[in-house]
């Protein structure tokens, strides 16, 4: 950045402060997470709504992080890798803004199937699933602030564990739903919550993905494996 210390401590300063908010955002959305998980699995409709309503903080906290991190730019007008470190921020706070928005179609969803006969089986492997993207999301948010490529690099790598329990998931459904047709529809329902986990993942993944960017100036050269083999996943696109 510009060699003049003064300018160099004020945007560290103002670095950091940024850096608390993307923790505080990243707080909301893992909350959120466990709580529209916690709904679904205890039939808690009014839990459900309260993580649809809260989803309005979560965008809120985006707002205003981009606007400080936009001002930042322009009032101190980073060099590259300064700037490469903004820039992770506003991609950050943009992956977890989606996270949210998945947490709360969980929820949307929760007040349909509350009433509907249980999938026996569903709801622990949901739960398995969104645990492990909030450790994910925990992890990869830690290796932000602390500036490690190695724990962001094993976040991505968890990716495929988390594909796969997706497809396990899938095809446990499809067995409810061949076996009893009366489980057809709370088993979709069922399948995009689990869809949306899924895509959660994938965008934890992204996350530590600019970790790695941010902190070497290079994106993985690998491809990033995909196991998600299901045929149907491009019917869950939700906003």
């Amino acid at each position: 950045m510009n060699e003049n210390p003064h300018i160099s401590r004020a945007f560290d300063r103002d670095l950091e402060a940024i850096e608390a908010m993307i923790m505080k955002m990243g707080g909301q959305v893992e909350e959120a997470i466990g709580r529209a998980t916690e709904a679904l699995v205890a039939g808690d409709v009014e839990l459900a709504e309260a993580v649809r309503q809260g989803d309005r903080a979560i965008d809120a906290t985006e707002e205003r992080l981009n606007e400080e991190a936009a001002r930042l730019i322009a009032l101190r007008q980073p060099i590259a890798s300064d700037l490469r470190t903004v820039l992770t921020i506003f991609r950050i706070s943009a992956a977890l803004e989606r996270i949210g928005d998945y947490a709360k179609n969980m929820a949307k969803r929760t007040a349909i199937i509350a009433d509907m006969h249980p999938v026996e089986g569903a709801t622990p492997s949901l739960r398995r699933m969104s645990k492990l993207v909030q450790v994910m999301l925990k992890d990869a948010l830690d290796a932000s602030i602390q500036r490690d490529a190695d724990l962001a690099a094993d976040v991505r790598a968890r990716d495929e564990e988390v594909d796969q329990m997706y497809n396990g998931l899938f095809r446990e459904l499809l067995t409810h739903m061949m076996e009893d047709p009366r489980n057809i529809t709370a088993c979709m329902h069922l399948h995009f919550m689990a869809k949306n986990i899924e895509r959660m993942g994938d965008l934890v993944t992204g996350i530590a993905e600019q970790v790695i960017w941010r902190v070497t100036g290079e994106l993985p050269e690998d491809e990033r494996v995909k196991a998600d083999m299901t045929s149907i996943s491009s019917t869950s696109n939700e906003g």
